[in-house]
């Protein structure tokens, strides 16, 4: 991991280009971790994988913080904690527990709800403002979410299937309340020590729930032969969170929680490819709903807002 620094200097984010690379390498990275997520609860649980997953990346990240603890006051400090848990413990879980009743182009589709959430978030808690654009680019997209999740379980709203289906609004939710918090109280906080101190706090706790309170051991010895599964949640970690969560970061500093949070365009693309490829069905009314929520989205991104 000693390439995160030069990787901070490598890119001039002031360069649409670079942007736009880096949203199309965040997309590639988090648009097939619900592939991983899937192919991972074959010999997980939903609690077991996201405890591991947060246990990686403290393990890997550990070595850049722990030595610049003191120079984080305490109120920065409370702040990264809190990012922690709302930008990665619940919607981790949120996510993956989704995962056992929807496919994971579904799952993906649902998480491009995050930039509606980032408006309405900035507007309510963080004094920015609101149009009749953005209004109604709100209103689009959340008939978008909800026509999707009624095609997507064949117009059944029975208490699962509803309940399933708002879990992914829930986790992009906890990402859109994620960005605004760093963009606004942590931009002078560098994004490597952000992603390190967050899991620094979360991480023991996850240890000691994955070994002491879950069969994750035993899940690994037994419902794992080939460790195949045991790999994907490795690259789910290391990969689809800490390197993706860390490059996030840098990203909502050096830009805006607005266009940050639209690398949610991208990512449901990438889902429902490797659905596909996985033999997930994907019906013409759910890329028809599926394009309502980006028409939503591209409503509410207008220049004349500040974030």
């Amino acid at each position: 991991m000693c390439f995160l620094k030069p990787f901070d200097l490598m890119f001039d984010f002031s360069k649409k280009i670079n942007q736009l690379f880096v949203l199309i390498f965040l997309a590639l990275i988090w648009g097939s971790s619900f592939i991983l997520m899937k192919k991972g609860l074959r010999s997980y649980t939903p609690v077991e994988i996201t405890l591991y997953r947060i246990l990686i990346v403290f393990i890997v990240f550990l070595p850049f913080c722990i030595n610049k603890l003191k120079k984080v006051t305490k109120k920065d400090f409370l702040i990264i904690s809190i990012t922690g848990i709302v930008g990665s413990a619940i919607p981790y879980f949120l996510f993956i527990k989704a995962q056992t009743y929807i496919d994971s182009s579904l799952n993906g589709i649902l998480n491009s709800i995050t930039p509606l959430f980032t408006i309405l978030f900035g507007a309510v808690f963080f004094s920015q403002k609101f149009n009749l654009k953005t209004i109604t680019g709100v209103i689009i997209g959340l008939i978008g979410a909800v026509g999707l999740i009624l095609v997507a379980n064949n117009n059944n709203i029975n208490t699962n299937a509803l309940l399933y289906s708002i879990l992914p609004l829930i986790g992009s939710a906890c990402y859109a309340l994620n960005l605004n918090i760093i963009k606004l109280y942590l931009s002078h906080i560098s994004a490597v020590l952000i992603t390190g101190i967050s899991f620094l706090i979360i991480g023991p706790i996850s240890s000691y729930f994955l070994i002491a309170k879950t069969e994750f051991i035993v899940h690994l010895l037994q419902n794992d032969t080939n460790y195949m599964n045991f790999i994907y949640i490795n690259v789910l970690g290391i990969i689809g969170t800490g390197l993706a969560v860390w490059i996030f970061n840098l990203l909502i500093k050096e830009t805006s929680s607005v266009f940050a949070s639209s690398v949610t365009y991208l990512i449901p693309i990438v889902a429902i490819v490797w659905g596909i490829a996985d033999g997930e069905n994907f019906i013409f009314l759910e890329g028809l709903f599926c394009g309502v929520i980006f028409t939503g989205v591209y409503l509410i991104r207008q220049p004349s807002l500040k974030t």
